[in-house]
């Protein structure tokens, strides 16, 4: 799904996500939820804040097993900025800034930022959540975030 760089997009994605696993079988308060809406936070303030241009919008897709008993959440964050690649930095203790990818490395089973993927411009940072619970409720599946029809 496209989100719009800007906070309100940040934030629209974090609760679409959270929104999505609930509807795939992870509830709100459930381990996976949490921990992918977290990271999904994060990796969405960062297209916003370092790898936003412009006109251009960031994309999220999140992918979840299905009827699996264990399996892995992927989320993928996408935006249009080349130039600037995340490092992990160990932020200062009074810093204000600086922790978003280290929480992200502390949570995720994996994660790395790479190129866009279909040769776009910019850059996909994905992270990688493993998760123990088994999907249950309608609905539940994997599949991209898409856009709802109508």
């Amino acid at each position: 799904m496209r989100f719009t760089s800007t906070p309100r997009g940040a934030r629209l994605a974090r609760r679409l996500v959270s929104h999505r696993l609930a509807a795939w079988g992870y509830p709100y308060d459930s381990g996976p939820n949490e921990t992918t809406t977290l990271i999904a936070s994060e990796l969405a303030a960062n297209a916003v804040r370092h790898g936003r241009v412009p006109g251009r919008d960031f994309h999220v897709r999140l992918t979840a097993p299905l009827g699996d008993a264990s399996g892995t959440i992927r989320i993928e964050v996408s935006d249009t900025r080349t130039e600037k690649r995340p490092a992990l930095i160990a932020a200062a203790p009074d810093a204000e800034t600086g922790r978003g990818l280290y929480l992200v490395s502390q949570l995720a089973e994996r994660w790395a930022v790479g190129p866009r993927s279909g040769g776009g411009p910019g850059k996909t940072l994905w992270a990688e959540i493993a998760t123990e619970t088994k999907p249950s409720g309608p609905g539940s599946g994997p599949g991209p975030l898409q856009r709802p029809q109508g």
